[in-house]
């Protein structure tokens, strides 16, 4: 039996999340983090207010740092590392940083750094996103080439999982798609509450200060293939990978499916919420899907993988 840990994006952040696992690793939530960010994460994640933690500046170090502590939670009683790994947009740094191709405090600078970044585009002008439903990849592609060649930007950002599609495009765009979808073969248009176009070419403007970013910090080997978002495959160059996830789809099936292909048969979902399970349930038939959001999940599903990979490891509590 092999397993994957997969971690959430932008979205499942809340206030007061987890607050068990930030009490019990209270090294990651300090003194350094503060100095790093410049505000107390603790205090915001326990205390919100929520308009301010869901903000794309507070909310990626936020998921990151939590996603993480869960992550060393899970790390220190379960026998075997996992096969692989994947995150949703963000949480492809925290699988990074699970995998110690990336240290958890470079990786807290980088997410807060994009988290700016993404912002600031954002505010540069009015984008937004879209879930398509009853749309599959092909209708989907289909529906944003005819806007762009009538001069419109929108763009297929999300590929989560079969028919969970998400576009990005300006405010026209979105409010044309709005009009248009039962004619365009969508049932429904749903728009996303959130500050901007990600993973669109809207981000474009933040590409040059995340390489920046990026050629700052020291990558490591990983101890476990990490699926990136844009290609499906294990991260050659985390470098190119993450500048490129800014402007370019998520393609979250289409990994979960490459990382089933390589032998996986059960996927844990760490972090808060419980996204990234769903994703894997309606994506890979037949899986065995996990959620580690709290200590005792943690703990239990580490014991139980242990016991079904290769038994207990001694002293694990």
């Amino acid at each position: 039996m092999e397993y994957a840990v997969l971690f959430p994006g932008q979205g499942s952040q809340f206030v007061g999340m987890c607050a068990d696992v930030r009490a019990a690793h209270r090294e990651l939530f300090g003194d350094q983090e503060r100095e790093i960010l410049g505000w107390d994460l603790d205090a915001l994640v326990n205390d919100g207010p929520e308009e301010l933690l869901t903000e794309t500046r507070y909310a990626q170090p936020a998921l990151y740092a939590v996603s993480y502590a869960l992550w060393t939670e899970f790390a220190s009683h379960v026998s075997t590392a996992p096969l692989a790994a994947a995150g949703h947009s963000l949480g492809e740094y925290t699988a990074l940083s699970a995998s110690g191709a990336l240290e958890y405090r470079d990786g807290l600078r980088l997410v807060a750094q994009r988290g700016e970044a993404m912002a600031r585009a954002a505010a540069l002008e009015p984008s937004t996103m879209a879930a398509l439903v009853g749309a599959d990849t092909e209708t989907a592609e289909s529906i944003v080439a005819r806007r762009r060649a009538a001069g419109g930007r929108l763009s297929v950002a999300n590929i989560n999982a079969p028919g969970q599609i998400v576009v990005a495009g300006g405010i026209d765009d979105v409010e044309w798609l709005e009009e248009s979808a039962r004619d365009l073969g969508a049932r429904r248009v749903i728009r996303l509450k959130v500050a901007g176009a990600f993973h669109s070419p809207f981000m474009g403007p933040a590409a040059g200060s995340l390489a920046a970013a990026l050629d700052s910090v020291r990558f490591r080997d990983s101890a476990f293939a990490v699926y990136a978002n844009t290609t499906a495959a294990p991260i050659v160059d985390p470098r190119v990978t993450l500048a490129e996830q800014l402007t370019a789809p998520v393609r979250f099936q289409e990994t979960l499916e490459q990382i089933a292909a390589s032998g996986v048969n059960t996927f844990v979902h760490i972090g808060p919420g419980d996204v990234t399970a769903g994703l894997a349930r309606r994506t890979v038939q037949g899986a065995d899907v996990r959620v580690v959001s709290s200590i005792q999940e943690a703990r239990d599903v580490a014991r139980e993988l242990s016991v079904q990979l290769r038994g207990p490891r001694e002293g694990a509590s």
